[in-house]
């Protein structure tokens, strides 16, 4: 059993990567139940970084479960830095009772859209041999390997270095609006559909954000077919080009959180 969170589809690619023929469940739908109790010999979470850590949403989504099996792993995407997540994350966890047996991480498209240009990752994409790596994560798992990917010294500098001094202020709240509507939009409602939280509904065949709930994880913006959702406070390199996983569809995605 994997759960998974994914925005762009790399988390959901990923997933079916590593588990195959295994069950494949959306953290996003599982959020909507009460009772969230889960028995399998193995049970894994695939999920992107967000500000090189877990997302708050998987962070929720774990304390609210139980896990019971033999085997427990974290798989983590990411584009650029990792942060030293893997130790970081489990240490947490352990702290708080829940162990890990395997967590590592997998660098894909950065898709970061207010520092990254999405042609650019998408040029140098094949560079980062992805299919070889997640190839690697699943014969680690199959093998049932007891392994967390250790920090770096680089890694925890950048770290530590990007928490005291953040470059942007990410955090979805009522008095920090993410993202702006321009006059491109034509009211189809994608992005109210790929939505993992639920946070945007369709008013006078317009986009409205709810804050509160929103996870800040860009799908909206990602998956607009006109380009029509901006960044409120912070500029694109590329507005004009956004990413999905060339492997994932646009129908996968409205499926894994609808």
């Amino acid at each position: 059993m994997i759960f998974y969170f994914t925005a762009t589809g790399n988390s959901l690619y990923a997933a079916r990567q590593i588990g195959g023929d295994d069950e494949l469940v959306s953290i996003a739908q599982e959020l909507r139940k009460t009772d969230r109790h889960y028995a399998d010999d193995v049970i894994g979470i695939v999920v992107p970084l967000y500000e090189f850590d877990l997302p708050s949403v998987v962070e929720k989504f774990i304390a609210g479960s139980t896990f019971d099996a033999d085997y427990f792993f974290i798989v983590s995407t990411y584009g650029m830095h990792n942060g030293g997540i893997a130790e970081r994350v489990s240490k947490r966890l352990e702290a708080a009772g829940r162990h890990v047996d395997y967590y590592n991480t997998v660098i894909m498209v950065d898709n970061a859209l207010q520092v990254f240009d999405m042609a650019e990752q998408m040029r140098i994409d094949p560079e980062k041999k992805v299919d070889e790596q997640l190839a690697a994560v699943r014969a680690d798992i199959e093998a049932r390997r007891r392994y967390i990917q250790p920090a770096t010294q680089e890694e925890v500098d950048f770290y530590e270095g990007y928490m005291a001094n953040p470059a942007f202020d990410l955090h979805p709240r009522l008095d920090n609006p993410l993202y702006r509507l321009t006059d491109a939009c034509i009211g189809c409602g994608t992005c109210s559909r790929v939505c993992p939280m639920r946070s945007i509904t369709m008013v006078d065949d317009k986009p409205t954000w709810d804050y509160t709930t929103c996870a800040g994880c860009y799908a909206c913006v990602q998956a607009c077919p006109k380009a029509a959702i901006r960044f409120a406070k912070y500029k694109e390199p590329n507005p004009e080009v956004h990413y999905r996983n060339p492997h994932v569809t646009l129908m996968d995605l409205m499926r894994a959180n609808g």
